[in-house]
């Protein structure tokens, strides 16, 4: 082992790498690695001392075992825990939240991990930066890529969310967009990153994770650990991370309970939640996945290894929701709270509805519900449709007339009244 403050290990073999390893897979077994830390001379047991910082991911430097005086940071991180009190009748809860990540600088959670591995690279002095995506990852990358003044290349199906896109290209990403799914992406920047001499940043990268477990630190600071977390999966490196830091608290003895994690992945692109529902060892890639939610529209999840780890430790589950359940969560989280988040974040909400319908949550369970995205992510207004449309002349007295009409059929009670009028789109 190597005897240091961490170090690099691999999650199947054990061998173990110093922290300059630039390498994303074990050399001798070729699987998954995770940064180790050692806990016992760190020093930390209380919470004092984070308590005085500002919040978000930096508040944990000593827990992230990169350079904190050469950070990229945008100020991400410290995202808002919302405690729903007319989305929980709906789902069927007493305690519902929502950790809101969609207020993140770019506008997902990925902000969390590329602040870290962006400032990775840059101890490591790369030439550049690359990534596959289907979008959330491309618009944070090029973010952080523009804060180190770092080129930055991002490949990306051409059925990636144009808010996304748009993102990447503000940022001054250079887009290479191919003519098919994220994982066909995922192998075309293995392929030339080494010879264009450029860092990959996907979630195989095991300091994106470093980034992405403060979320867990985060909820253990708020919340505590006796709850159920459900988040939505798509390449399975969030949830791992969260489980990630709740046990590493444990282990310091700041955490007495750690909570129960549910992973939940849309019908068409449901590879790991099948795994874990048939008790699998092995994963069975799905080649063409299907799913409006396009942040989880993943086939082949790098991480799910570390997943599978992160659900049976601890004593968690998964769940399969389809599109249109998706849609009516993301109906539900904008009508009753105000928050607009992207078809992927509502994933979380629409997998403990489902698991709170068929008996396997009681009402009285606390649940956060992860809710990774923005809404203007991903906007569609072919799936998300407007609760009353009118198309009428400036006339004061028509204008009156039709909205008279709107507001007798109208009850907030129910979220998904639609009244249109001379629809135009």
């Amino acid at each position: 082992m190597i005897e240091d403050s961490a170090w690099i290990r691999c999650i199947n073999c054990g061998e173990t790498y110093s922290l300059d390893y630039r390498g994303y897979v074990c050399s001798k077994c070729g699987d998954l690695l995770e940064v180790i830390l050692n806990l016992d001379i760190l020093n930390i047991n209380s919470w004092s001392i984070f308590k005085d910082r500002s919040r978000g991911v930096w508040r944990y430097r000593e827990l992230i075992p990169v350079d904190y005086n050469r950070r990229v940071s945008l100020n991400e991180g410290g995202t808002p825990l919302i405690e729903c009190k007319r989305l929980n009748e709906w789902v069927g809860l007493e305690k519902l939240y929502i950790k809101f990540e969609g207020t993140n600088p770019s506008g997902s959670f990925k902000d969390r991990g590329m602040t870290v591995a962006v400032t990775k690279a840059v101890e490591l002095k790369v030439k550049g930066v690359i990534c596959a995506s289907t979008g959330n990852t491309a618009a944070s990358l090029a973010a952080y890529a523009a804060r180190a003044s770092l080129p930055c290349i991002t490949v990306i199906p051409e059925d990636a969310a144009v808010g996304k896109i748009f993102q990447a290209i503000a940022y001054g990403a250079i887009l290479v967009k191919i003519k098919g799914s994220f994982d066909q992406a995922l192998k075309i920047v293995f392929q030339v990153s080494e010879e264009l001499g450029f860092y990959v940043l996907n979630s195989v990268n095991a300091w994106r994770i470093e980034g992405q477990k403060t979320l867990g630190y985060e909820l253990a600071e708020e919340i505590g650990g006796e709850c159920i977390i459900s988040v939505p999966v798509g390449n399975c490196g969030n949830i791992a991370a969260i489980w990630k830091g709740f046990k590493e608290l444990a282990e310091l003895g700041l955490l007495r309970n750690l909570p129960r994690m549910l992973g939940v992945q849309a019908e068409g692109a449901a590879p790991f939640a099948k795994l874990v529902k048939e008790h699998g060892e092995q994963l069975n890639p799905i080649d063409n996945p299907r799913t409006i939610a396009s942040a989880i529209r993943i086939g082949r999840p790098v991480n799910w290894k570390k997943a599978l780890k992160a659900i049976r430790e601890s004593g968690g589950d998964v769940e399969i929701v389809s599109d249109q359940e998706i849609l009516e969560a993301q109906t539900a989280i904008a009508r009753l709270e105000g928050l607009g988040v992207e078809p992927a974040s509502a994933a979380s909400i629409a997998g403990v509805k489902k698991k709170v319908e068929i008996g396997e949550l009681d009402k009285n369970d606390t649940v956060v519900c992860v809710c990774t995205g923005h809404i203007l992510k991903d906007p569609n207004l072919q799936l998300f449709k407007p609760i009353a449309l009118i198309e009428v002349e400036p006339d004061r007295e028509k204008i009156k007339h039709e909205l008279h009409e709107i507001v007798n059929h109208l009850s907030m009670k129910n979220i998904h009244i639609t009244y249109v009028k001379k629809q135009s789109w």
